[in-house]
């Protein structure tokens, strides 16, 4: 063989060794990273990737990063995905150690209602997880209620974030082991809804025996399942960590929420509206007060036509007296004009569709030019949240935390736990509004028995101490539907005045 031949020859090997060389620096790349993900995010990644066993050490070290996110909102997911994985200085936080315990069993969950509904009973599902030592796995959201959004758990919240922040209390994972998640598919699954409003006790004594039994119990209608009072201290933390901390909405929502935010903040003070006059509340509460016979007449065919909704027959006019009704937008205007709210403050609503469209707004358009809703600010930049009423609601959730005031008009879920999350950054101003006085001064000032000056000297008198203030959680026994909700009034997880703590 030629020396040209023997040349060639050794530059094949070469690259074959190069070719080789570059393989193995791949393979064990993967590797690294497979283990990397495995230490972070669950054990149960080991056995489906690598066919490995057992608990990972020593490969990771013990940090979680947290991405620090841009302000500016990109013009897609992907650039928001690729903006925010590239941002600059990325801050590595301390992972909790992980919880040692012997494991009792899985704990399935399926939420249901709507997004705050659902957030309350995620929180309450993982105390009681911690506190029977079993695995939770990431709850189902509800997708057949009135809204029939589609959003998975980790459409709504940081899933990964979810479960590293908190493997110091619990261990959750994103799905069952396979031999489980087998015998569930087969149809070999328990499924419950709990008690409402009980004591960890009731876990303790009903339903750990069950999942020692069964190895998995699934429950659903988790919705008020822990009681607001009587609760050890750890137990009432633990659920403000869950809801405070860990329930971190996905990158996408919270730079969609920040550019919101911003653009309330560049055009002044605001105060966001909870203005709770859609449709389904609508029907669903049976008050028609301001509506046409037409209008009534559709939203009672709308509560017949679903079945869950028990209450059929409602006297409107009886339960409007009651303070059980939404204020109309006509209402609150009359309300805002009565505080002193400058007219010329943005009023953003954080609502659905309003029931009439800008005729039933045109009142408080009137009184506050400056009404805007996410739409009208982003009207380009919502499209990937069409059709998806829980991430919708995040954002006015995100919104309704950083205004200058938040007024709900009725006492839904959301209106409860923003009440309480506000509470916990600091009693941010919240008018809680006494929807039975207000609808009694309003019709005593349009029957004309009552002046405008004593229209709104009232509403003030009334509402100096309805903003939010520190307050102990108010006991009924066995009443819990009528004690304060314990996450619109988390007081053991808040700052309280010397004088309050003390009592």
């Amino acid at each position: 063989m030629g020396a040209g031949g023997k040349a060639g020859k050794a530059r094949r090997a070469a690259r074959v060794s190069l070719w080789v060389a570059r393989a193995s620096t791949t393979v064990l790349l993967w590797t690294c990273v497979v283990v990397l993900l495995a230490a972070a995010f669950g054990e149960h990644l080991a056995p489906s990737v690598l066919g490995l066993g057992g608990v990972w050490s020593g490969c990771l070290a013990q940090t979680l990063v947290i991405v620090q996110r841009p302000l500016l909102l990109p013009a897609d997911r992907e650039r928001v995905a690729a903006t925010a994985t590239a941002a600059a200085a990325a801050v590595a936080l301390p992972l909790p150690p992980k919880r040692i315990y012997k494991n009792n069993g899985y704990l399935m969950v399926s939420c249901n209602g709507g997004l705050n509904q659902m957030r309350a009973a995620i929180c309450d599902m993982v105390t009681v997880a911690r506190y029977l030592n079993v695995t939770l796995i990431v709850p189902e959201l509800d997708k057949t209620s009135f809204w029939a959004d589609p959003s998975e758990f980790r459409d709504i919240f940081d899933v990964d974030y979810f479960i590293a922040s908190l493997r110091d209390e619990v261990r959750i994972l994103k799905e069952l082991p396979p031999r489980l998640k087998k015998r569930v598919e087969q149809g070999y699954l328990r499924s419950m809804p709990p008690v409402s409003w009980s004591d960890i006790s009731y876990y303790h004594n009903q339903i750990l025996p069950m999942i020692k039994k069964y190895k998995v119990l699934h429950l659903n209608k988790t919705d008020a399942r822990l009681a607001n009072n009587g609760l050890p201290m750890e137990i009432q933390k633990l659920r403000c960590r869950v809801n405070f901390d860990a329930l971190r909405f996905t990158p996408e929502i919270e730079e969609l929420g920040r550019r919101v935010v911003q653009i309330l903040r560049q055009n002044g003070p605001f105060v966001v509206l909870h203005l709770r006059y859609e449709m389904d509340m609508l029907a669903f509460s049976g008050c028609t007060h301001g509506c046409s016979n037409e209008e009534a007449e559709e939203l009672t065919r709308m509560r017949y036509a679903y079945p869950w909704w028990k209450e059929k027959v409602i006297d409107s006019k009886a339960k409007r007296k009651d303070g059980l009704c939404p204020l109309t937008p006509e209402e609150i205007a009359m309300v805002l004009k009565a505080l002193d709210i400058d007219r010329h403050y943005q009023i953003y609503i954080a609502a659905g569709e309003i029931y009439g469209g800008q005729r039933r707004m045109a009142a408080l358009t009137s009184a506050y030019p400056n009404v805007v809703r996410k739409e009208t600010l982003l009207p380009s930049g919502l499209r990937f949240f069409q059709n998806h009423s829980s991430q919708m609601a995040a954002l006015d959730y995100m919104v309704s935390l950083e205004s200058d005031v938040f007024i709900p008009t009725y006492d839904g879920n959301m209106a409860k736990v923003v009440e309480g999350h506000r509470r916990y950054l600091g009693f941010k101003k919240t008018v809680l509004l006494d929807r039975k006085l207000i609808v009694e001064l309003v019709d005593e000032y349009k029957n004309g028995t009552l002046s405008w000056t004593d229209f709104s000297s009232s509403v003030k008198a009334s509402h100096t101490s309805r903003m939010g203030a520190p307050s102990r959680r108010q006991v009924i026994p066995d009443k819990p539907k009528e004690e304060d909700y314990f996450y619109a009034n988390p007081h053991e997880c808040l700052h309280q005045p010397d004088e309050l703590s003390a009592l």
